[in-house]
């Protein structure tokens, strides 16, 4: 359990107090605690949270080799999801009837989301990334985006945006209806909103259960959602989900594997050489990606992405 953080059991999505303890967990990936945290499930509203929030050590649980944080590398694997993300944002910016169009990315590190839909939209104007961290900020400066530093509900009244992006967003804070609900207010008419946040009702999910599943991204995911739970928050936000697709979790596959191999004593990972640098991620991520492109028309896979709009 977190050193810094009181205890309060209290769901952070609908306040309430019915739940059970669902999962232990630890950092498996970057290593930054050896503590244990502990996944509840929400009898009310049907999501996992992480207690207690580690509010107060974000500068420890989100060390500098954070992936976020880095471009990474274009192999094979970055040149097919880039190849996937155009066509994806080719298909929601089609539904954008806006002569030009401005992009708010909360949590964009670098900008790489931005550069994904100004590599496919001749419309486009100007890109603005939030985010807790400076480090994504020389980057996404030096591409001529805005770099906002500070939480997405305390951003100062802006300009509206026509699309906004939440990708492994709302599962990170504290607040998630807060955030998905700042989304909307700032939302210009017409627009659209892009989220993608895993799903905790997957294979993997339950296999890797009391494992530390990838998908806990222990302690960095706080709010875990499956589909009803996300709909459910989504219309309480006054947002309509116009689509929502179940797409591959790959990376939460690999990890959860590395971390199997590792707990044999098979393979070596630790802080100086995170899971993401292991060779067997490396394998896993394209097999993995493979088997849940395949399955998911017929399954409902680790990650969720869904394109909402206002309501009425």
């Amino acid at each position: 359990m977190s050193r810094s953080e009181p205890s309060t059991q209290i769901c952070p999505v609908c306040g309430g107090d019915r739940h059970r303890v669902h999962a232990h967990a630890t950092d498996i990936e970057y290593f930054t605690t050896p503590e244990t945290f502990t996944y509840h499930h929400c009898a009310g509203c049907g999501v996992l949270f992480i207690d207690p929030l580690p509010l107060a050590r974000l500068t420890e649980i989100y060390p500098p080799s954070y992936y976020s944080y880095h471009e990474g590398s274009r192999g094979l694997v970055w040149r097919i999801k880039a190849a996937l993300d155009a066509r994806f944002y080719r298909r929601v910016l089609a539904g954008i009837a806006a002569a030009q169009v401005d992009v708010l990315d909360v949590g964009g590190g670098t900008g790489v989301q931005i550069d994904a839909v100004r590599s496919v939209e001749p419309r486009f104007r100007s890109g603005h990334v939030v985010d807790l961290d400076p480090r994504g900020g020389e980057v996404a400066r030096a591409k001529g985006y805005r770099f906002s530093l500070c939480r997405f509900e305390d951003l100062p009244a802006g300009p509206a945006a026509h699309l906004i992006l939440m990708l492994n967003l709302i599962e990170h804070v504290a607040d998630p209806g807060s955030v998905l609900a700042a989304g909307a207010a700032r939302l210009a008419p017409g627009g659209r909103i892009v989220v993608q946040t895993p799903n905790h009702d997957s294979w993997d999910a339950r296999l890797f259960r009391h494992a530390s599943w990838g998908g806990y991204h222990c302690p960095r995911h706080w709010v875990l959602f499956d589909e009803p739970a996300f709909r459910r928050l989504a219309g309480e936000c006054g947002l309509t989900i116009e689509r929502l697709d179940f797409i591959q979790g790959a990376p939460f596959w690999a990890v959860s594997i590395v971390n199997a191999f590792r707990r044999r004593g098979w393979v070596t990972v630790d802080r100086q050489r995170p899971v993401f640098y292991h060779p067997l991620y490396r394998v896993c991520l394209p097999l993995f990606a493979a088997v849940d492109i395949l399955r998911a028309p017929f399954a409902r896979t680790s990650q969720m992405l869904a394109v909402l709009r206002r309501t009425g």
